[in-house]
């Protein structure tokens, strides 16, 4: 199983530089940051520096989305990142949330979604591009021809749908083992229906982390279900409980969340802050389904439960306190023991 840590674009640069350098050293695979403009600073920039400072780690907007960027802005960013890194860049990409809602404007639809994905793919490649929005065809005519891996993030039906056909990998903002198998279920086999090869397609599971006692570690990470949740919440009040369509578990944690769609009882200024208001109606339980809590040994055993549900990449939100004691916790005490 590959292993990852991703960032919000609140740290300070240099030591987002120290922390690519630590997890680097420690043989962590991916170092992904949340794209969200808004609510912290722009991450790209950081992203450029990281890559410029390290030689193995790839890196990526985990999610970026197409509501935010005119698409041949992304592609040209994204192209400028693949020649610094050397090739080491991965797309992860969503309808978009905390980086749109708090605009007050609504999430891509999933065709946008799928047409944002296809126009990547091709000014990467170097090829002329027309979708919705250009006036005549675009192409990089300086960029380096690179086959660019998107991971698309999904959680309802048709999107786990879109995530299977149109993605490389699925994202899954949550860390149940038992969830993480029944979305990804859902996506591979949208992508066998549609005549596409499931070999090869990688399943990406990201949370927090705590190594510690579990009284402190539901304190740094009860955030992360109110997160969920917001992102669920439209998706269960459209399919409704007992649909099939959604996992009973998930229908029943929404229906203690106060509002009913994505934008109400959550409060995108306290967006995956420790001790916000948000988390009212987040039990310890669920917490410690959604997220990694406790001895270092309860961490190993849940990563090879996620491994053996066919969770191919873990990352850890590193949204928390203790990040460079967390990085460094997993290098000693648990990566020895997966690999």
């Amino acid at each position: 199983m590959e292993l990852g840590i991703c960032l919000k674009g609140d740290l300070d640069v240099r030591r987002a530089i120290a922390l690519a350098h630590q997890a680097e050293a420690a043989g962590f695979d991916y170092m992904w940051f949340a794209d969200s403009h808004v609510l912290w600073s722009d991450i790209y920039t950081q992203m450029a520096v990281c890559l410029d400072h390290t030689k193995r780690l790839r890196f990526g907007p985990l999610v970026t989305n197409p509501r935010v960027r005119e698409w041949s802005v992304a592609a040209s960013m994204f192209a400028r990142l693949v020649q610094i890194g050397e090739g080491r860049l991965d797309v992860a990409v969503g309808r978009g949330d905390s980086s749109v809602r708090v605009m007050g404007q609504r999430p891509a639809t999933l065709d946008q979604l799928a047409a944002f994905c296809a126009a990547q793919r091709a000014m990467l490649r170097g090829e002329a591009c027309e979708y919705e929005g250009a006036n005549a065809p675009v192409c990089l005519d300086w960029a380096d021809p690179y086959a660019l891996p998107i991971w698309i993030a999904a959680y309802g039906p048709r999107a786990l749908a879109c995530a299977g056909v149109h993605g490389d990998g699925l994202v899954i903002q949550l860390a149940d083992p038992g969830l993480c198998q029944w979305f990804a279920a859902q996506a591979i086999a949208a992508r066998k229906d549609a005549g596409l090869e499931p070999e090869g397609y990688r399943v990406l599971a990201c949370a927090p982390a705590w190594i510690g006692e579990r009284e402190e570690a539901i304190a740094q990470t009860s955030w992360f279900p109110a997160v969920v949740g917001n992102h669920v919440a439209d998706i269960v009040e459209r399919h409704g409980a007992g649909s099939g369509l959604v996992p009973e578990s998930l229908t029943a944690f929404i229906a203690a969340r106060r509002g009913r769609g994505a934008d109400e009882g959550y409060d995108y200024r306290q967006h995956a802050v420790a001790g916000s208001d948000n988390v009212h109606y987040v039990s310890d339980a669920i917490t410690e389904s959604f997220c990694l809590i406790g001895p270092a040994e309860a961490h190993v055993e849940k990563l090879q439960a996620l491994e053996a549900a066919g969770v191919t990449q873990f990352t850890l939100y590193l949204m928390t306190e203790e990040q460079e004691r967390l990085v460094g916790e997993y290098a000693a005490k648990v990566m020895p023991r997966l690999r």
